[in-house]
């Protein structure tokens, strides 16, 4: 988890702790004035052990939701047997709305209903135990709602995220099939350089039997480089009715920075000085990192004025990098699948991706891809 998750998890726990603490405060006062004496204190107690259980729920959700209604159960027999206010009260049903909705949001089908079923069973409680002079019914009502979102909203969380994990899979899958139909061209580029170089061995072996290791090593490092890149895409499903696009040359980059311009902000595009051959899968995801990332410059960052794209190389690695200058802001509202299928094209070369915001404003793409590169 990033530093900013951290914090945002940290700010979300002391608020609803803050919440907590009002509510508890407001029940005690209300128990005061309707009952008198001390009857406020058992409440108080057991709401306390059950809110600190929901600020601890996120080591496990579902043993924090059992531990709750637990305490939730225990509370509402002692009131019934001991003519106590009913519970749960106020901060408790606050904080079981709060167990209840994380154990049904992440934990798996049958632990779910469970902690539902008891959930339900402890807002039932209430109604059996409830005996208060002061308007019994509004601590059943209060039960029964908390119960009823809790349940609803951990069911809507729920379905959103398996609705979103689905489109991520499909997008991961369109990825991977895009990779695979590329193969053909991979296996060629290749493979024609394999069979130049042992066609130029049979005819050094006539002329210069003398040089044929030279050759047959040439060959040899040809195909481990054919059998490197094929293990990169290798495995990867491809529809065989479907034809093999065209792989981008390097300068059509020039070409896709100079279309963006015309059509959305200045864009600069920073090649290095010598001209060098990148390999068919190495070039493709080149050219699909910076065309999605032009892209979502135009999608998500209208206020950006300028755009960079920078290609470095060294003996090693290719690295890019695309960067706009949007106002701060704008970035926090990027999202999109594209991104997703970038990183897994770049991972599946053995490649790191990032993206995300800068410093000071504008969002930045970056990807890393591991190649040997030769001069033309």
């Amino acid at each position: 988890m990033t530093a900013w998750g951290r914090a945002a998890r940290i700010a979300a726990d002391a608020g609803l702790g803050a919440v907590f603490v009002a509510a508890l405060v407001f029940e005690a006062v209300r128990i005061a004035v309707s009952w008198g004496g001390n009857y406020w204190q058992f409440g108080i107690a057991a709401g306390t052990v059950v809110c600190g259980i929901a600020l601890l729920r996120r080591q496990d959700t579902v043993r924090a939701a059992a531990a709750g209604l637990a305490v939730a159960a225990v509370a509402v027999l002692v009131s019934g047997f001991a003519q106590l206010p009913s519970q749960p009260g106020l901060a408790m049903v606050l904080a079981l709305f709060v167990l209840v909705a994380a154990a049904v949001r992440t934990s798996r089908p049958l632990p779910a209903s469970a902690v539902a079923a008891a959930g339900l069973a402890v807002a039932a409680g209430s109604l059996f135990t409830a005996h208060t002079p002061v308007s019994p019914s509004a601590v059943v009502v209060l039960n029964g709602v908390g119960w009823s979102a809790a349940v609803s909203i951990g069911l809507f969380r729920r379905l959103r995220h398996a609705r979103r994990q689905a489109v991520i899979e499909k997008v991961r899958q369109d990825e991977r099939l895009e990779l695979a139909r590329e193969l053909h061209d991979v296996v060629a580029h290749h493979i024609s350089g394999v069979v130049l170089q042992t066609q130029a061995a049979k005819i050094v072996h006539r002329k210069h039997p003398e040089q044929l290791d030279d050759s047959l090593t040439d060959i040899e490092n040809a195909s481990s480089d054919a059998l490197a890149a094929m293990r990169q895409v290798v495995g990867l499903l491809r529809d065989t009715e479907d034809s093999a696009p065209g792989l981008p040359e390097p300068e059509q980059l020039a070409e896709l920075v100079d279309r963006f311009s015309r059509l959305g902000p200045r864009a600069t595009l920073r090649l290095p000085e010598s001209e060098l051959v990148w390999p068919p899968e190495i070039r493709s995801t080149i050219y699909r990192v910076v065309q999605e990332s032009l892209t979502n410059v135009c999608r998500h960052a209208p206020h950006a004025r300028a755009v960079t794209v920078s290609v470095r190389q060294d003996p090693e690695s290719v690295f890019v990098e695309v960067v706009d200058d949007a106002p701060p802001g704008s970035a926090l509202r990027r999202g999109g699948y594209g991104l997703i299928g970038l990183r897994e094209r770049v991972e599946a070369l053995s490649g790191t991706f990032s993206a995300g915001p800068r410093t000071g404003g504008g969002w930045s793409v970056r990807a890393t891809l591991p190649v040997l590169v030769g001069k033309r």
